[in-house]
């Protein structure tokens, strides 16, 4: 059914609504894109004269394909190679969705991510709408074709699940840029002890290559081995430069609004380190370097026309 200008202009009035849903529910900004085109599909082939709350028949078409995704990406997580981390967005991407609240901040942050990947498809459904955008449960139980109580009920051991998980703290951006100035200068110190006072004693590294790209997929795990590893990918050599196609540039941002470092070789962004920060130092460092989940961070970098000078070059 052909759509008039009010239709599409409707749609696109819900779309980063949508996009933001979908990325927290998928983990994948590319993923997130998909869903919501195929929602569009959805819409464009509805009777929409028929649809008495169009928000309410969007969201609930979009949460079921990514639940329906959600279970086909558990299969193919098992055969991905190496480590599967989500997608980092930096900071000001539209789709990080809304941000007004603490609890919206943390829903979206690059840490949380990594937990909602231990709960079922439903749990995290439940969590993404009623955390970061404030469903009602009863909104929310008529998405998913459940009872008001089951929604509850689920809500309640996912945030559980995350909370048992999460020793994260907010910080702010100006606070995020001043600790990875501090981390990279002790990482590009060339010795250990800097950095092991910059971690906490459980301290975890772990990277996403997906194949394509050299990454440990067994995480490092403890400050000692942890500073070890950083002291030496932060050592220039000949041999990074040549795996990079270039001397990569070091820079300091924020990623989901956590600290975050970035890597460019000619402008091209090859890898975001995010750095989940708590009162006792950083516990996780999470490097993505699969270049299929650089693709918009790496658009948004350019498109804001960065000029300042790298703060290490390796």
């Amino acid at each position: 059914m052909a759509l008039i200008a009010t239709d599409v202009d409707r749609f696109e009035a819900a779309r980063p609504r949508l996009e933001a849903i979908a990325y927290r529910m998928l983990g994948s900004a590319g993923e997130a894109e998909d869903a919501v085109q195929e929602t569009f599909l959805r819409w464009q082939a509805a009777d929409i004269g028929r649809i008495e709350v169009p928000e309410a028949w969007l969201t609930k078409v979009l949460t079921n394909f990514c639940l329906n995704q959600l279970t086909s990406a558990r299969a193919r997580r098992e055969t991905y190679v190496g480590q599967w981390l989500p997608e980092p967005l930096l900071s000001g991407d539209p789709m990080l969705g809304p941000a007004d609240t603490a609890e919206q901040r943390e829903s979206v942050s690059y840490a949380v991510l990594v937990l909602l990947e231990r709960l079922s498809p439903n749990e995290r459904a439940v969590y993404v709408l009623r955390e970061a955008f404030d469903y009602p449960h009863r909104e929310v139980a008529e998405i998913l074709d459940i009872t008001e109580s089951a929604s509850q009920q689920i809500y309640h051991r996912a945030k559980k699940h995350v909370a048992d998980g999460k020793v994260r703290t907010e910080i702010d951006e100006a606070a995020a840029l001043r600790i990875v100035e501090e981390f990279l200068a002790a990482a590009t110190s060339g010795r250990t002890e800097p950095l092991v006072q910059l971690l906490t004693q459980n301290a975890v590294a772990v990277g996403d290559g997906g194949g394509k790209v050299p990454a440990r997929a067994k995480a490092f795990e403890g400050a000692l081995a942890v500073a070890t590893f950083m002291r030496g990918l932060f050592k220039p050599g000949k041999a990074k430069r040549a795996i990079a196609g270039g001397t990569p540039e070091v820079y300091a941002t924020t990623a989901n609004g956590e600290p975050a470092v970035i890597a460019l070789v000619e402008g091209r962004l090859i890898g975001v380190i995010c750095l989940e920060v708590t009162p006792e130092g950083i516990v996780a460092i999470r490097s993505q370097v699969n270049p299929d989940k650089l693709v918009r961070a790496g658009a948004r970098w350019a498109a804001e026309g960065h000029e300042e000078a790298p703060l290490f070059t390796l």
